[in-house]
């Protein structure tokens, strides 16, 4: 069966992906954008204030006095504002409003600091100045105005007298003609034959005396207006530079461009597994179950029956029966009957623990007897769930101590109180049983757990810490990878898919669970007893044995870390035969029962090590 197919990857989508990057890296896109404001702030209190102010300025034709349209295109008149806008900015208008201001600023600068503007279809000029205060700014625009309406009031007296002098000039010179002409008829008879012509000569030059009189005249009475200030320059009360929000609302721009850039290239150099979906896109892994951030699985419990993370689970356990195939007319749950299925966690931490007590807890409720066998030895319990809190087990025995030799299978297997068919082999305290999971001692526990077993769950060691999972998955016939996102990366994910599968057992897919919180709280650890992790020498365990003849512990007053295997609901447990230790200091021998042994008293095996 492809375990692919069980989830379907969601489409690449540049702004959905986009989104998401930016979602899931929001702290560093709000840091960017924060430090964009603060950017802003800091080059807002750098930047120099300015103040602008306007004066518009009617413009007159010489002459007249009355208004006229403009040319260049807009209108059809006789006045070019663009030449007019020009000569407002010109150095010969500059020097003249700097003497107005009696300013010592060069008038190029001055030239520099001016911008006019000519609205449509209308003879105004709009002269603006800036400057650093506003009191320079308003005499700036004013003296500019004035400036250019003396110039070019000047500009047009000059021609108007320059027109009268060439007028002056044209009727003398005329003058001068008609004398000449008036001698030559005074010296003529009547009947002289050039008399008419002259008397034709002085018609003419008359007709044209008379013109030029005429316009000389219409010249000599014409007042020259340049033009008006009809809205003065006011003065500004708040700058136009800097602009803060402006300037703010760039800054934060800025600092959000960065920051999704900042989150796609983190998200780009981080390898860790931020989706379930990324998993069969990039190591080619199958998603047997995803428990959703909401249903926020612990680390000393295990998820209701009926509730979301309970049902999550059981459908893991019904991909799990529909994943091996069933012989021909059978039923997959009898094909499965007997069979291990091993649990191991693609980067270190708890997440196969949750994944492997939950597995087993959701085998156990359909009503076959189910083993949950913790393979974390002690050596590799870093930063892993304690399945004796999760399940109400004691912490010891456990597989280590079987392996070791110390205790039987019979007496490290425990009934979990809260789930009647499920059994639990804790991880056990003995710290020297390193390197035993490849043992034939392993090998035989396995094989008798098949034959008491419908289901054995096994929780392996991280693939990423052990080559103990790898050695776990050859003698499973079914594997599965617990991944934990936000912690595992996809080079794990690869490795550990990589190393169960070459051992030929077939890989279901992956269980992806959310980033684990840590136990809910400290008096819970109290009350759980705390796993023994050192078991070596069995002469301590001994001398912790009350003698025979020393009053007995009632039931009530047992320290609170001892805790006995509760009974199964049918039929209790045959009880081990005691065995009688002869202490160091009494002749008297003192008699041990299994069900009310403490947690650090030795098997028969240990006591025979003993004599």
């Amino acid at each position: 069966m492809d375990a692919n197919r069980l989830h379907t990857a969601e489409p690449d989508s540049p702004g959905v992906d986009l989104l998401g990057m930016a979602r899931r890296h929001w702290w560093l896109v709000l840091v960017l954008v924060l430090v964009g404001l603060a950017g802003a702030v800091q080059f807002t209190s750098m930047q120099t204030k300015v103040y602008e102010s306007a004066t518009s300025v009617l413009v007159s034709p010489i002459g007249n006095g009355q208004d006229a349209n403009s040319t260049s295109g807009r209108t059809k008149g006789d006045i070019n504002l663009d030449n007019e806008a020009q000569l407002v900015a010109s150095t010969t208008v500059a020097t003249d409003a700097a003497a107005l201001m009696r300013s010592t600023t060069p008038p190029d600068t001055l030239a520099a600091s001016v911008r006019v503007e000519v609205p449509p279809n209308t003879t105004f000029l709009v002269i603006t100045f800036s400057a650093s205060t506003a009191e320079q700014a308003q005499a700036g625009s004013h003296a500019f105005a004035e400036a250019y309406l003396r110039n070019r009031e000047e500009s047009a007296k000059a021609d108007v007298a320059g027109r009268i002098a060439i007028l002056n000039d044209k009727i003398n010179q005329l003058n001068a003609g008609l004398t000449q002409i008036n001698a030559k008829l005074a010296t003529l008879k009547q009947t002289d034959p050039n008399r008419p012509n002259l008397e034709s000569q002085r018609s003419t030059a008359t007709s044209q005396v008379n013109t030029l009189a005429g316009q000389l005249n219409q010249l000599l009475t014409t007042t020259v207006s340049a033009g008006k200030i009809t809205r003065d320059a006011d003065l500004p009360s708040t700058p136009v530079k800097p602009n803060r929000l402006l300037n703010l609302a760039s800054g934060a721009m800025v600092g959000l461009l960065l920051g999704v850039g900042a989150a796609m290239l983190r998200e780009r150099l981080d390898q860790r597994v931020r989706r379930a979906s990324d998993l069969p896109r990039r190591v080619d892994v199958g998603v047997l179950a995803t428990v959703p951030g909401r249903v926020k699985p612990r680390l000393d419990d295990v998820f209701a029956p009926f509730g979301a993370g309970g049902r999550i689970f059981n459908r893991l356990r019904n991909e799990v029966l529909a994943s091996i195939p069933a012989p021909v007319g059978g039923d997959a749950r009898v094909a499965l009957a007997g069979q291990v299925v091993v649990v191991a966690g693609a980067s270190r931490g708890a997440s196969s623990t949750v994944v492997a007590a939950n597995l087993a807890a959701a085998f156990a409720r359909t009503g076959a007897e189910t083993v949950l066998v913790c393979a974390h030895l002690p050596d590799s319990m870093v930063d892993t769930a304690s399945v004796h809190r999760m399940l109400g087990v004691r912490a010891v025995p456990g597989l280590s101590d079987v392996l070791a030799g110390r205790f039987s299978l019979s007496s490290a297997t425990q009934r979990a109180p809260r789930h009647p068919n499920l059994s639990v082999v804790t991880t056990g305290g003995t710290a020297s049983a390193g390197g035993l999971l490849q043992s034939q001692t392993l090998r035989d526990t396995l094989a008798t757990l098949r034959e008491r077993a419908a289901y054995v769950v096994v929780e392996a060691p991280s693939t990423a810490t052990s080559a103990d999972a790898q050695s776990l998955a050859a003698l499973a016939d079914a594997a599965i990878v617990a991944v934990e996102l936000r912690r595992t990366r996809n080079t794990e994910i690869a490795d550990a898919a990589d190393q169960l599968r070459r051992v030929g057992t077939p890989l279901l897919g992956a269980v992806v669970l959310p980033r684990l919180a840590a136990p809910r709280n400290a008096d819970e650890r109290e009350e759980t007893p705390a796993p023994v992790t050192v078991a070596d020498d069995m002469t301590t365990v001994l001398e912790k044995i009350p003698a025979k003849d020393e009053p007995a512990v009632h039931k009530d007053e047992q320290p609170k870390r001892i805790r006995t295997t509760p009974a199964a609901p049918a039929t209790p447990p045959p009880a081990t035969k005691a065995k009688t230790v002869p202490p160091p200091s009494r002749p008297t021998r003192a008699t041990i029962s299994v069900t009310r042994i403490p947690a650090e008293a030795p098997s028969e095996n240990g006591a025979d090590k003993r004599r």
